[in-house]
């Protein structure tokens, strides 16, 4: 698959929380624990997104067999396989130097030839 159109798929997919993060903005404000709720994954979202595109650029990381998550204080969790340790160290520094990351989890396996 060309790694504009999955690039592409994956910021699209990612970007769906945003819609329901405007709708809500609008909403009245005692509602404000449900915005502050959906502001966070919206921004967990962006950080995941920002991630796996950058992977996807690089020639040296997998973004399809290297999942992302990153919870509610900017902490990311990487898992999944990697060719080498080569692969697993791009992909943390990737993580990295994203912009709202505080910490990177590394749990990405070698995988067994």
């Amino acid at each position: 698959m060309n790694s504009k159109l999955v690039s592409s798929m994956i910021i699209t997919a990612l970007c769906l929380p945003v819609a329901a993060y405007a709708a809500d903005d609008k909403a009245t404000s005692n509602k404000s624990t449900v915005s502050e709720s959906i502001k966070q994954n919206v921004g967990d979202s962006v950080i995941t997104a920002k991630i796996k595109a950058e992977m996807v650029k690089d020639k040296k990381v997998s973004a399809m067999k290297i999942n992302v998550d990153t919870d509610g204080k900017g902490v990311v969790t990487l898992s999944g396989n990697a060719k080498d340790q080569v692969e697993i160290d791009e992909a943390v520094k990737i993580a990295r130097s994203v912009k709202g990351v505080t910490s990177v989890k590394n749990n990405i396996k070698v995988s067994a030839k």
